[in-house]
């Protein structure tokens, strides 16, 4: 075999391999998130997104939201109550951390959302006050005890209606978090309790990967 020969052999070898690493480069973006790094991190995705029920409810501002029009960004609904005393705002405060450690586009494009188990004394104005403790960007919804918990079934994370009755009552509940996509359908949980290191190296693929 002649010098030109193998100087032709070698620089198609060459070709080849980085043809190669191209090609699985692409089918490893085309693959999205790692399926066992995400669930690693808690997120646990639906083989299939999950339509919202078309309930409204209603915001600290006192605007009408119909969960079923949701849509534009990722949201990560957390059912709870502004009088709870332990998980609520231990929750809410991970979930303050968990944005400041995530990257400005992942940030921007995530939305904290409190849906109150607690319509009884979670008015608007009463969502709006506690909310300030853990940032603007975080959404309050209220309303009737029957949307709420329409909305909690059909995503998987019913709660216990309260005896409100009693004085100082609480209410049991999850502290899982339900992801709903930009398509406004459910994409999956966060389980409790919250891991900020792992889900501040896996959100942004996840949210990337439907940029």
């Amino acid at each position: 075999m002649s010098k030109v020969q193998k100087t032709v052999l070698i620089l198609a070898a060459l070709v080849a391999l980085v043809i190669g690493l191209t090609v699985y480069k692409v089918l490893m973006v085309d693959r999205g998130p790692n399926q066992a790094e995400l669930l690693d991190a808690g997120i646990v995705l639906l083989p299939q997104p999950r339509e919202v029920p078309d309930v409204t409810l209603v915001d600290q501002d006192g605007q009408p939201v119909a969960m079923d029009e949701l849509d534009g960004r990722w949201r990560l609904l957390f059912f709870g109550y502004t009088f709870c005393p332990d998980i609520c705002p231990a929750t809410l405060a991970e979930l303050r951390q968990l944005r400041g450690m995530l990257p400005e586009q992942a940030r921007d494009a995530l939305q904290p959302v409190l849906v109150s188990v607690d319509p009884n004394r979670d008015t608007p104005e009463q969502l709006k006050r506690y909310l300030g403790f853990f940032g603007p960007e975080f959404v309050g919804l209220t309303g009737e005890l029957d949307a709420i918990q329409t909305l909690a079934n059909s995503v998987g994370i019913p709660f216990i209606p309260a005896d409100t009755s009693q004085e100082n009552y609480t209410v049991d509940h999850s502290g899982n978090l339900v992801i709903i996509g930009p398509d406004g359908r459910q994409r999956g949980f966060i389980r409790a309790p919250l891991n900020n290191e792992k889900l501040a190296e896996q959100l942004p693929a996840l949210i990337g990967s439907e940029g």
